[in-house]
């Protein structure tokens, strides 16, 4: 792996060097990444890079005020944490705060994992401080990345929501949709939350039968990819299409279609799964990508 400087670069690398922690370590005297988020937002240092995650020594020292933080482990020895921010919150001088789903779209996949990671943690713990069972507050439990109510013993663990994503082939060309939240010209693959008690391959059927109306066969794993709007795990699978006329709910799809390599709309952007499905099509058709 290249080396990178670790002040000035977009992100930490994350690599197989990440070690996941529970407890902060104590009495610290070195630099740590700081994760920072108010609400959907990340904290970024702005350089010639579209940004960099701070590193110091104490949160403290950007005097804002953290409602929470979550430490997340080391990374090569220099420790990460989260942190999450009131909304009214102001960027510091030379800072900024960044939409994730635009952040996601200029940075590395390496980065993307890391941060994944940091917002998943804190959604977490936002959203687990009182026991749904009965409202008590909710305990830490040491050792673990869990939390216990102290008066039911209810635990509580970060979820996460399998979710499939699939490309769908017809000889030479692909099925591309268009959600009403996309940006302008922008089309994806078909993709949905599996339902409780649905197998991932039932949920792939379900989706594109819901959503375009046509069936498919041949459904075939690809791969998976966490993905924290809100706390995913998608699951991809290609399929080939079987029978049916594209009808777009209406809701979910406002449109959607059949394309070539010759005529691809604007794409996903490269670190999601999405792309990478879509990448290995056009590999499949010997492009380069």
């Amino acid at each position: 792996m290249t080396p990178v400087n670790r002040e000035n670069s977009t992100c930490p690398e994350f690599c197989p060097g990440f070690i996941i922690g529970i407890e902060p370590p104590a009495n610290r005297t070195e630099k740590a990444f700081w994760f920072i988020f108010r609400g959907r937002e990340i904290l970024l240092k702005l350089n010639k890079n579209p940004g960099v995650i701070p590193k110091l020594l104490d949160f403290g020292e950007l005097g804002l005020s953290g409602i929470r933080e979550q430490y997340l482990g080391a990374l090569e020895g220099t420790h990460c944490y989260s942190v999450e921010l009131p909304g009214d919150t102001q960027a510091p001088d030379g800072m900024n705060f960044v939409d994730l789903r635009h952040a996601y779209s200029e940075m590395s996949e390496q980065c993307f994992e890391l941060v994944n990671k940091a917002v998943q943690v804190m959604e977490w713990d936002r959203t687990n401080q009182f026991c749904s069972r009965c409202g008590t507050k909710t305990l830490r439990k040491p050792e673990e990345r869990g939390k216990e109510c102290p008066d039911c013993g209810e635990l509580f663990y970060p979820r996460i929501s399998p979710a499939v994503i699939v490309l769908i082939r017809k000889g030479k060309e692909i099925l591309l949709a268009r959600s009403p939240n996309f940006p302008p010209d922008l089309y994806s693959l078909i993709a949905g939350f599996v339902e409780p008690g649905e197998s991932a391959e039932a949920a792939v059927i379900r989706e594109i039968r819901e959503e375009v109306g046509i069936e498919v066969k041949n459904i075939i794993y690809f791969g998976t990819q966490a993905w924290p709007f809100p706390n995913s795990l998608m699951i991809g699978f290609t399929a080939e299409y079987d029978s049916g006329d594209i009808q777009p709910d209406g809701f979910e799809i406002e449109d959607a279609k059949w394309f070539s390599v010759e005529n691809l709309p604007a794409l996903p952007g490269k670190i999601s799964i999405a792309r990478k499905l879509i990448d290995n099509f056009l590999k499949e058709e010997g492009l380069e990508v």
